[in-house]
């Protein structure tokens, strides 16, 4: 007779036990890879510890604990003074912690070197795959550098605090505190993107005006990221000039009292949670004027050049993140008598998913690269104008949908928020948005294209060279020739497919530089080739004469 015993319905069996203690620098043949080809072998060490220190259950937990206690705004003291406190689970200091240990803050500028750039990004590449929230105000601060050290009576004051290691969470004026952040405030409620529609008013608050004289703010910023920031770079209007200004606005005045930005909510965002973003007032703000009076935009454009590629680092970080996941998850699950990584449809969906995420980390890698050597050649120009919005626009946009994918790899236990599958979905949008949505990105390539024709036209005979050996990519370059030679009404019609087209052949011709031939080949095939469907394609399409096991295999080791 069958035994029961009572209180007990089941044994659990045949789940997937937690991803952790592997590294993610190790297991990444093609970060690694990038990394000395791209001059940062000298970092590989910091790489390393950085890639083990991130997956030890101890930080693991930072991500979920700073994403479920969300940031709380304190509008008044309990004696009614006004002080927009916000407050932060401690794992959220935690994780900037890190990155400021990790020096991603600065980096290239604080320790200038060949290779800097790209030992920052893949150090950032490796953060976006615990954490996203934390790196906004990492972002913002890094990007703001070049924008400040052509202010260098004021860069003098704050160099030390930006280039510092340590992580200082203190409410304090810039004078106490030994470290410091950056955040923007560009879009107001009328504009978003059309930030030439704002309305903030600065008015000279002294006997002189213009660069580094002190302004007073009036007006609103609909997005204001991030509020705790120690000081933000803000556009508004002063009364001599047509165009926008840029002003340093400190979060507390020059007298120590806090400066008079009201933070009215924060907002309640699908993803980004750890992270504050709010809606602010200016009531008579202290600013400083940075940059030329009524050149504002081109001021903060390159503080903007620098986001947009975190952009495509994070969602490539996403990507990566929610590769490794599926995969682990495949090699552990079983279903239907064998386990999900040894069905010949899954190893299809994880072979792409694959393929997506290593053209999406060698092309990051690229334009770091290009972020320092855009000076010396055209070439490298093209790739850090040209690309790198196209690439913000396409590598953002696919993290949506890998995202998705690889969440239903998990099946139910993707869709709960105790794993964090749902995380990285709800984070995926958000690259996307910011620092210019996808029809900003695609028409950005197409005036950079007009602006930049000689550097354009180095980048594409680069691209014949390596398309010599493989037809559909020679046919792709001809297409994309065709479209950019266009009537400029079809041209900005078509500015969707051009950017789509420059990622696409900019990744495939990396891949045939870097990956085994296998790999690239598959990509051509998928995403170039005549009827592979270049857009709405679902990821498990791979022809099955490619080697799917293989292609798994190299994506993730551990």
């Amino acid at each position: 007779m069958e035994s029961h015993c009572p209180g007990k319905t089941h044994d659990v069996t045949n789940q997937v036990p937690p991803l952790a203690d592997y590294n993610l620098f190790e297991s990444d043949a093609a970060l690694a890879a990038a990394v000395d080809r791209d001059g940062a072998g000298w970092h590989r060490d910091a790489l390393q510890r950085y890639g083990a220190a991130l997956t030890t259950p101890d930080i693991l937990a930072l991500a979920d604990l700073a994403n479920r206690h969300t940031p709380e705004l304190f509008t008044h003291s309990p004696r009614g003074e006004r002080i927009d406190a916000l407050e932060f689970h401690p794992s959220w200091h935690t994780l900037l912690a890190l990155l400021r240990r990790e020096g991603l803050l600065a980096l290239p500028f604080s320790d200038p070197q060949r290779g800097a750039m790209a030992a920052r990004c893949a150090g950032y590449y490796l953060h976006a795959q615990l954490e996203s929230g934390s790196l906004c105000p990492l972002t913002m601060t890094f990007a703001s550098i070049p924008v400040l050290q052509r202010e260098p009576a004021l860069f003098e004051t704050l160099r030390d605090k930006l280039y510092t290691r340590q992580h200082d969470p203190r409410d304090l004026p810039l004078a106490q505190k030994a470290s410091m952040m950056i955040g923007m405030g560009m879009t107001e409620k009328q504009g978003g993107s059309d930030v030439r529609s704002n309305q903030t008013r600065a008015f000279a608050a002294g006997n002189g005006s213009g660069r580094g004289a002190p302004y007073r703010l009036v007006g609103h910023k609909w997005f204001f990221s991030a509020p705790q920031c120690d000081a933000h770079l803000v556009l508004a209007r002063t009364g001599d000039h047509e165009g926008l200004s840029c002003f340093f606005v400190p979060r507390f005045a020059p007298d120590g009292s806090k400066n008079a930005v009201q933070i009215q909510r924060l907002k309640n965002k699908l993803g980004n949670r750890s992270n504050a973003s709010g809606e602010v007032e200016f009531l008579d703000a202290y600013g400083m004027l940075i940059g030329d009076e009524g050149r504002g935009v081109p001021t903060i454009i390159e503080m903007a050049n620098y986001t947009r590629l975190d952009c495509v680092i994070g969602s490539a970080g996403l990507m990566r993140a929610a590769l490794v996941q599926a995969i682990h998850h495949a090699r552990h699950r079983s279903a239907f008598g064998r386990h999900l990584a040894d069905q010949p449809l899954m190893r299809n969906v994880l072979a792409d998913l694959a393929l997506e995420s290593e053209a999406a980390t060698v092309l990051f890698m690229r334009l770091a690269r290009a972020f320092e050597d855009a000076a010396n050649a055209p070439e490298e120009r093209a790739w850090r104008r040209i690309v790198t919005p196209a690439a913000k626009y396409w590598v953002c946009k696919r993290a949506l949908e890998f995202t998705g994918e690889a969440m239903e790899v998990w099946g139910g236990n993707g869709y709960v928020e105790e794993g964090p599958m749902a995380r990285f979905y709800r984070e995926a949008p958000v690259n996307s948005i910011w620092e210019g949505s996808g029809n900003v990105m695609c028409l950005d390539v197409l005036r950079a294209m007009e602006r930049e024709p000689e550097a354009a036209q180095a980048l594409f005979a680069a691209w014949r060279s390596t398309a010599q050996v493989h037809p559909a990519l020679g046919a792709a370059l001809d297409r994309l020739a065709a479209a950019l030679s266009s009537a400029p009404d079809l041209r900005e019609a078509a500015a969707r497919r051009i950017a789509q087209s420059i990622v696409l052949i900019a990744q495939a011709t990396l891949l045939v530089e870097h990956a085994p031939a296998q790999a690239a080949d598959a990509f051509i095939a998928t995403r170039l080739a005549d009827g592979c469907g270049e857009s709405g394609r679902v990821y498990g399409t791979l022809p099955a004469a490619f080697d799917h096991a293989m292609i798994i295999a190299r994506a993730f080791a551990a």
